[in-house]
């Protein structure tokens, strides 16, 4: 053989011990399968597996409360910035432990902890800085889980709290629960998603030396979400809400409508970051003529998730 054909044979080789290394190290390795047919060629798994989609819609939440026996912590900050002149901004950030005893049933237990910063802001007294702000549990039933036999999944949710400030950061004793019914689907199966939420908080709160007083706030928001990389979900959302001074639709007080884009990043199967960023596009008080609602509601809000799940 002359050396032409010889290092002919040995390139050959080398690709063929590259292509069998390729192939074992891969998750679809070519490993002998009795049930497969002489001759047939192994396919390789989807990379873009089944994904939980509690966390996929940024502020929008999925209808998925994960698998049964699952715990898990998580690290939550919600700014929010801009309100009726001045300067405002505001942060809150929980901590946040999550079980799933069953496969219909879901909790969270959290601590808030809450910094702000106010000048100037109409009908707010200037404040600043960081307090204790409450405590809060999530209570998730799932109602019906997407699958085979439904392309909807829905969880209806009761996520009690008690605060000590206000959102303004100011002294109070604040009782509100909020109420959502969450419906989601797969649009393109393990690659485009959306959601819809429905919610009701009504707050019940007393100022120090003030009467009890009533409220509430009625959102509906909607949101879509695509996998541009297996572990890279970006996607965007819609939300609608309105302020009433009472628990039900009586005493109109302002209303406004947010848009922003998602971003989720699956970072392994064991830890999640989820952000979102919204922006308030339109909006009225009672009682004013802004194109904005900036009494009621703040101009600008963001949301970050990290989660540990062991």
């Amino acid at each position: 053989m002359n050396r032409n054909a010889l290092g002919s044979e040995r390139r050959n080789v080398a690709a063929l011990i590259c292509a069998a290394l390729a192939l074992a190290l891969s998750n679809g390795s070519a490993r002998a399968d009795a049930a497969q047919p002489y001759g047939q060629v192994a396919t390789l798994p989807d990379p873009y597996h089944e994904l939980e989609t509690k966390y996929l819609f940024g502020f929008t939440e999925g209808a998925d409360i994960g698998a049964e026996g699952e715990q898990s912590v998580e690290f939550e900050t919600t700014t929010t910035f801009g309100r009726r002149g001045g300067s405002y901004g505001a942060v809150e950030q929980e901590i946040e432990y999550e079980g799933v005893p069953s496969q219909f049933f879901g909790f969270e237990l959290s601590a808030h902890g809450f910094g702000d910063s106010l000048r100037n802001v109409d009908g707010i007294a200037n404040a600043s800085g960081v307090n204790f702000m409450g405590l809060s549990t999530e209570l998730r039933y799932l109602v019906i889980g997407r699958g085979p036999e439904s392309p909807f999944g829905l969880t209806l949710v009761a996520e009690p709290e008690w605060d000590r400030i206000d959102s303004d950061g100011r002294p109070a004793v604040d009782l509100s629960t909020t109420f959502r019914a969450i419906v989601d689907t797969e649009l393109v199966p393990n690659r485009v998603y959306g959601a819809i939420n429905l919610t009701y908080a009504p707050d019940y709160a007393q100022s120090p030396g003030q009467p009890w007083q009533e409220s509430s706030t009625w959102g509906a928001s909607a949101a879509v979400a695509a996998r541009v990389a297996p572990k890279v979900t970006l996607g965007g959302e819609a939300e609608v809400f309105g302020a009433y001074d009472s628990f039900g639709f009586q005493s109109f007080q302002g209303e406004a409508l947010y848009l922003g884009p998602t971003l989720q990043i699956q970072f392994t199967g064991k830890i999640m970051l989820a952000a979102a960023w919204s922006s308030e596009v339109a909006g009225h008080a009672n009682g004013e003529r802004y194109g904005l609602d900036l009494t009621n509601f703040p101009q600008q809000r963001g949301n970050l998730k990290l989660e540990f799940e062991f």
